[in-house]
């Protein structure tokens, strides 16, 4: 079965409670029911970031496989990375169900799934049997609701994971453990920075995943951080806790974060705001609200290097791969751009200089 004729399993599944569809498509994946992406990349795909190679930029985003059980299924579907997890030292059971909601009517997700998975040993033992690897891998780590000694924990889950990924995202954005998001604080993200550097001397680039929700000064503060902890970059953002007016679905009310259309605006403009702070020291990838190659182009245009999908690739299923690919493709060359890399930031950067100009006009 190929990426299209798998897509049309999804009115079905739609029909289903979302975490139990969700559950069927990961078993779907896992026996090879979505096939493989059956072209190759165009070659103005094809980039660089933190010392990898890239076929294409679009990548799956934390939280759709979170115990490593589909990644090498998901990498033959064409993304150009697949980052698994969010994966914990230890298992637990996550919130009380329902813990997911779909917003069909928002194209969006509200989930408040609480770090559910089997833990760091369960998810190494199969990141170690995977036979290839035909696309980057990233690993999400965070931290267990209960028990948890940041400053312990994540340079552990570094370790662990290590000789397997490509890089490892810290999270610390998600809005569903307690006290998580307190973590993007200047002095606890230094802490637990420093702790990865000094306990795993050896490790793959470190990105750290924020909340698409932080003000100007917050956000500075992450980036200058990140800086100073010797971090590769930041993935910018997580779900949001904000519920954007104009949602129409009757779950727009559930606690939880919210994915999917709604938060690209949004998680856009962080985006674009930490590439003006991070001034090209910083490895950024846009994560929020992209279904469609126009809106992959605009977070690269507002500093992204590498692109993340989850929502929509839940809602349109394997063949959104191929398609995004396409439309990238064509917008780059639209847009006059000979490569992804020449697109970086350049809408970010365009903004930022029209707003200086102002200031010195005195508006």
């Amino acid at each position: 079965m190929n990426p299209a004729l798998a897509s049309w399993a999804l009115p079905l599944l739609a029909r289903l409670d979302p975490e139990r569809a969700h559950g069927l498509a990961l078993a779907g994946l896992r026996l090879g029911l979505a096939g493989r992406a059956g072209e190759a990349d165009d070659p103005i795909l094809a980039t660089e970031a933190f010392g990898q190679r890239f076929a294409n930029p679009i990548g799956l985003a934390a939280g759709f496989d979170k115990d490593a059980v589909a990644v090498l299924a998901l990498m033959r579907l064409g993304f150009g990375f697949v980052e698994a997890g969010g994966v914990t030292p230890r298992a637990q059971a996550g919130n009380p169900r329902p813990r997911l909601f779909r917003l069909a009517e928002d194209r969006a997700v509200i989930n408040r799934m609480g770090m559910n998975g089997r833990g760091i040993e369960a998810f190494v033992a199969r990141l170690a049997r995977l036979p290839e690897r035909p696309a980057v891998l990233g690993v999400n780590v965070a931290i267990n609701k209960e028990g948890a000694r940041p400053e312990r924990d994540y340079p552990a889950l570094v370790a662990a994971v290590a000789p397997h990924a490509d890089y490892v995202a810290i999270n610390v954005s998600s809005p569903n453990t307690p006290g998580l998001r307190a973590l993007q604080d200047k002095a606890r993200l230094a802490a637990i920075l420093a702790a990865i550097a000094a306990q795993v001397p050896k490790r793959p680039p470190v990105l750290v995943k924020v909340a698409p929700d932080l003000d100007e000064a917050a956000l500075a503060g992450v980036v200058e951080t990140a800086l100073g902890g010797g971090a590769a970059g930041l993935i910018v953002g997580n779900t949001t806790t904000a519920r954007p007016a104009g949602l129409r679905a009757r779950a727009a009310g559930e606690a939880g974060g919210l994915s999917g259309a709604p938060l690209y605006a949004l998680s856009t403009a962080a985006l674009a705001r930490a590439f003006r702070l991070a001034r090209g020291r910083l490895i950024l990838i846009g994560c929020g609200g992209v279904s469609n190659g126009a809106q992959a182009l605009g977070k690269i245009c507002a500093g992204a290097s590498l692109v993340q999908l989850y929502t929509a690739f839940a809602y349109a299923g394997p063949a959104l791969v191929p398609r995004i690919k396409r439309e990238l493709a064509a917008a780059l060359r639209a847009g006059g751009f000979s490569s992804v890399a020449a697109a970086v930031g350049t809408e970010a950067a365009a903004q930022g200089k029209a707003a200086q100009a102002e200031v010195e006009r005195g508006g």
